[in-house]
């Protein structure tokens, strides 16, 4: 299992998705306010507050949470200003891991993440040490087990999509994160039931960690995720089944 793009599969591999539900919520409100701060509250019109609304209705969100939210960016409610900082480091095993932030006071925050890193074996470092290892792409995951594999590669290729690969019981579709939004609606018009969306940033290669610096890692994920300030970890691990399922 490779990088960030497991990480939806693993949680639930975990039983944590429903434990977390409050706090997705919280996240996902955190980021359609600052969208809408940022861009304006007319989706359509605003391909970030596009997609974070379209990741709301995946995780089952009342319409009316999203328009609070929405009116809460927009300065028609009040609402709290974010700001949106990017932290890059490496954990366990040389694993190189960005995460995008949106806090109401860096003072506090940065200490609190450069924390996790070091009680976790990893390393805090300075803006652009790992991004350069990423690119940001749309990012859709399809069970196996949920479609038929041609019928799948002809729908994504003909939407736009860049690739399609496979990893263990998955099927991984890439795309630019201006066709993010296309290839994701032909799936659901096409009734495809999908596991897990984002517009991410994907690595461009892995490194393979396996034994204690795996169960470090997976670890170290899960805290940076827990974290009211963070709204989504990316990394470049590769991990197999056998030591997530152990």
């Amino acid at each position: 299992m490779s990088g960030h793009s497991k990480w939806s599969t693993i949680k639930r591999k975990k039983g944590k998705e429903d434990a977390r539900r409050a706090k997705i919520f919280t996240k996902l409100i955190r980021e359609i306010s600052s969208a809408a701060r940022l861009g304006g509250g007319d989706p359509n019109g605003n391909p970030r507050l596009r997609n974070a609304v379209l990741a709301a209705k995946a995780a089952n969100m009342p319409a009316e949470n999203i328009k609070r939210a929405i009116q809460k960016g927009t300065g028609e409610l009040p609402g709290t200003s974010y700001e949106e900082v990017t932290y890059e480091g490496y954990g366990p095993g040389g694993v190189a891991m960005m995460m995008q932030v949106l806090t109401d006071n860096k003072n506090r925050t940065l200490p609190e993440i450069r924390h996790l890193f070091a009680k976790n074996a990893g390393n805090l470092g300075e803006s652009g040490c790992v991004s350069w290892m990423f690119d940001k792409r749309g990012y859709i995951v399809v069970e196996k087990d949920k479609v038929d594999e041609d019928e799948l590669m002809e729908i994504v290729l003909e939407t736009g999509a860049e690739d399609m690969t496979e990893d263990g019981n998955n099927y991984e579709i890439f795309t630019s994160p201006e066709s993010f939004e296309t290839v994701h609606n032909s799936l659901e018009n096409h009734n495809i039931e999908i596991a897990a969306q984002e517009v991410a940033m994907v690595p461009k290669s892995t490194v393979k960690v396996t034994g204690k610096k795996a169960q470090q890692v997976l670890r170290m994920m899960e805290e940076l995720e827990d974290h009211d300030d963070v709204q989504s970890v990316w990394a470049n691990f590769n991990i197999d089944e056998s030591e997530i399922e152990g």
